[in-house]
């Protein structure tokens, strides 16, 4: 949900920030397999990819004031985090990573997808490929000399960044294998938080 679809609604009680597509697959997943559903209708809770982390100052100062009381959550990766405590500063204070997790946002190490890989394994992501048609690319990615050496992890992070539409589609196969035993803990500690939130 866009920021400017959520400005004309009923106030949601809270709104989780996700840097794109990908990541909102992943969360609204995992939170429909807790009851939530996010429409953004008042007490309940919107879902917004903000569509690139740059953006997140922007969209942390839209909301904030067209929706003041809305409990603003979200993920962020580790590269971006300072990105994420910059936007979320209030005074001049600049949190870190236990001031975030206060305020409700947690940080993916490296980033979500790396999250969901040792999470599940990489025969689980390999298997995933299988069901979106991308085995034979990645079989063949692994080939390249740059690549052929690394470790599999290494090659299913690059591979799963890259080519049209493939983030997407692979972040929607990991999602529905994801458990309560498998779920990356900022994922888990997200969903904790926004079920708080939501009362």
């Amino acid at each position: 949900m866009r920021v400017f679809e959520l400005a004309g609604r009923t106030v949601p009680r809270a709104a989780v920030l996700v840097e794109g597509d990908s990541d909102a697959v992943v969360v609204e997943r995992l939170a429909a397999s807790r009851g939530i559903r996010f429409h953004g209708g008042a007490g309940g809770a919107a879902l917004v990819p903000m569509h690139g982390v740059t953006n997140i100052r922007r969209v942390v100062a839209e909301l904030r004031t067209a929706h003041p009381q809305t409990a603003l959550l979200g993920l962020t990766d580790a590269p971006e985090e300072r990105v994420v405590a910059s936007a979320l500063a209030e005074g001049g204070a600049m949190p870190d990573r236990d001031g975030l997790a206060a305020r409700g946002f947690f940080v993916c190490v490296r980033d979500l997808e790396d999250e969901l890989i040792r999470a599940l394994g990489t025969d689980a992501v390999e298997d995933a490929l299988r069901q979106i048609g991308d085995a034979g690319r990645f079989a063949r990615f692994q080939r390249q000399p740059e690549w052929r050496d690394r470790a599999r992890g290494d090659q299913l992070h690059r591979f799963a960044g890259s080519g049209a539409g493939r983030k997407r589609a692979l972040a929607a196969q990991l999602a529905e294998r994801l458990d309560a035993s498998t779920t990356p803990e900022p994922l888990r500690r997200l969903l904790d938080r926004l079920e708080l939130e939501l009362g």
